[in-house]
């Protein structure tokens, strides 16, 4: 995966990326902050978060009631200027819907970002009810087969610093909790050039992924493709779904 450019710190805004952590302590779980939270989970004092918080609110992208404060729909312009101007998504996505034709499941275009595999785009499947992730999706690295493939690329120190900080935590009695054990479905993903997952977040759901790399052998993202465990008994997914995977990862590779 590309790394962004090494920038001199004379020409960043520091404010600008001191408002966007305070933006990004918004989640599931805390959605909705105090002023005082806030500056806990950004790493800045709770006067200076308070400012920050009230900027958002001033801009349209939170709201408050005077003590909490919680994001409004006006923030998802910021992903979604993101997703219909990135290329890849748009490039990738005919070669998703062709492999759902195929298959008959449900096709994705995923990227690593920190220690959430994130989902930029998602085909329609074919079937009437569809399964897996909708586009802007974020999960846990080590609960998805595009986890394992995604760090695949890292170099081994840039690894080591990632499964060390990682919260391996269980969502079904399937998950990889250990971290020896999750690094070795890295190690074997990168030596297989695949990752398969099951039932690791959900029961009833598995998971099967290929690299997407460009002409310079760089990764830039993983394909994936989301099923219910029960149409595939034994190794049957590996033998009718990651030969279609791997001649849609061939094809795109001249062409991202």
């Amino acid at each position: 995966m590309s790394q962004p450019p090494a920038i001199d710190r004379q020409h960043l805004i520091e404010g600008l990326g001191k408002g966007l952590r305070v933006l990004e302590c918004f989640s599931d779980e805390h959605p909705r902050l105090t002023a005082t939270e806030a500056g806990e989970l950004a790493g800045l004092t709770r006067t200076a978060a308070r400012r920050y918080l009230l900027s958002l609110v001033h801009f349209g992208y939170a709201d408050t009631d005077g003590k909490h404060y919680w994001l409004r729909p006006r923030v998802l312009r910021i992903g979604q200027t993101y997703l219909e101007s990135a290329r890849l998504p748009r490039l990738v996505m005919p070669f998703l819907q062709r492999l759902s034709m195929q298959t008959g499941e449900t096709g994705n275009l995923s990227v690593l970002d920190g220690h959430d595999v994130v989902y930029l785009a998602r085909s329609n499947s074919p079937r009437v009810l569809s399964i897996g992730f909708h586009t802007g999706a974020r999960i846990p690295a080590h609960c998805v087969s595009p986890g394992p493939v995604l760090l695949s690329s890292l170099e081994p120190p840039a690894l080591a610093h990632w499964l060390g900080e990682h919260d391996f935590s269980r969502f079904t009695a399937n998950t990889i909790t250990s971290q020896p054990t999750f690094e070795e479905s890295v190690t074997q993903a990168r030596q297989q050039g695949y990752a398969a997952t099951d039932q690791f977040i959900n029961l009833g759901i598995c998971g099967l992924s290929v690299p997407l790399v460009n002409r310079k052998g760089s990764s830039v993202g993983a394909l994936s493709l989301t099923f219910q465990r029960e149409a595939y008994p034994g190794d049957a997914a590996l033998q009718k779904l990651l030969p279609g995977l791997k001649e849609i990862a061939e094809i795109l590779r001249g062409l991202v």
